[in-house]
């Protein structure tokens, strides 16, 4: 069996293709048509139906999400970021993308990450990954390193080995309530989250709206607390050979600035920036000088 594709609003099925050759896997692929208006379809990748959000032009850059978050999420910063054709999906048991009968582990999430991509078209990828985002993210360079030309690892950890956030926002992580009472993000996101989201409320407005309405199922954030459950990137940073960017927010109370240290010190020539006054969510609060430095990195 080969890879299949088709372009959205095609609904006849191809050989998919990366670059001009092509991609022998033994996967079935099938593109959908979705609000093609928006960049939105869906995506049909190892049994699963992801969706997917291209917009913009340039140098293809992936954006993988943090726990629990959807596609909407990244419109702050992508906003920013002229000069890029984003790639945004929902990763498996977010948003509107399926969830497996069973968890994947990391291994898995960044295997479906690379499949997605070949579906794409894409053969070779910037990659900027948040949070849990992040995690996949190294996975992806480690493990499927011909999709990943340089890489951006923003508010997250190498997972045991790092350093744990405060006990109290680790607590508040272990549902995914906040992602379905605007009241409850409200109340938590000061002390969850820390940085500017706690000094300036009305930015919870904007961001609660991009949160609700797409809410994780249970079951899928669960999943995904069961991948990252055990999971280390510290036996292979040392492996990964792209050129690397590490930001941290120094008032993080998830990924303390101490695990932005040990990423940038364990790979090979990777550089840390220090986001001040940076919280957990400086992606999208500090949206501008975020892009910023992510424009200079990749396009340097």
């Amino acid at each position: 069996m080969r890879w299949l594709s088709a372009r959205s609003g095609d609904r006849r099925w191809r050989p998919a293709r990366l670059g001009s050759g092509r991609y022998p896997i033994l996967t079935r692929l099938w593109v959908d048509r979705c609000r093609s208006d928006k960049g939105f379809r869906f995506v049909h990748v190892d049994g699963l139906r992801l969706r997917v959000r291209i917009r913009g032009s340039g140098r293809p850059l992936l954006l993988v999400m943090g726990l629990g978050g959807n596609i909407e999420m990244w419109d702050r910063l992508v906003d920013e970021l002229d000069g890029f054709l984003t790639i945004a999906f929902d990763a498996p048991g977010t948003g509107e993308s399926d969830t497996p009968r069973w968890p994947l582990r990391m291994r898995g999430l960044a295997r479906v990450t690379a499949h997605l991509l070949a579906a794409l078209g894409q053969r070779t990828v910037d990659v900027l990954g948040v949070s849990y985002g992040g995690a996949i993210a190294q996975e992806l360079a480690y493990r499927h390193p011909e999709h990943v030309r340089r890489l951006v690892l923003a508010a997250t950890m190498c997972g045991l080995g790092g350093v744990p956030g405060k006990p109290a926002a680790l607590a508040l992580l272990s549902t995914p309530y906040r992602y379905h009472s605007q009241a409850h993000f409200k109340a938590l996101a000061g002390q969850l989250y820390g940085g500017e989201i706690g000094r300036r409320p009305e930015l919870l407005e904007r961001l609660a709206g991009s949160r609700l309405g797409r809410a994780p199922s249970l079951r899928g954030y669960l999943w995904q607390l069961a991948a990252i459950a055990g999971w280390s990137s510290l036996p292979y940073l040392h492996r990964i050979r792209q050129q690397a960017l590490v930001l941290t927010g120094d008032e993080d109370p998830i990924i303390r600035i101490a695990n932005g240290r040990i990423l940038a010190s364990r790979i090979p020539g990777a550089r840390l920036r220090v986001i001040r006054g940076g919280g957990h969510l400086f992606l999208v609060d500090q949206a501008r000088e975020s892009a910023g430095l992510i424009r200079e990195f990749l396009q340097g």
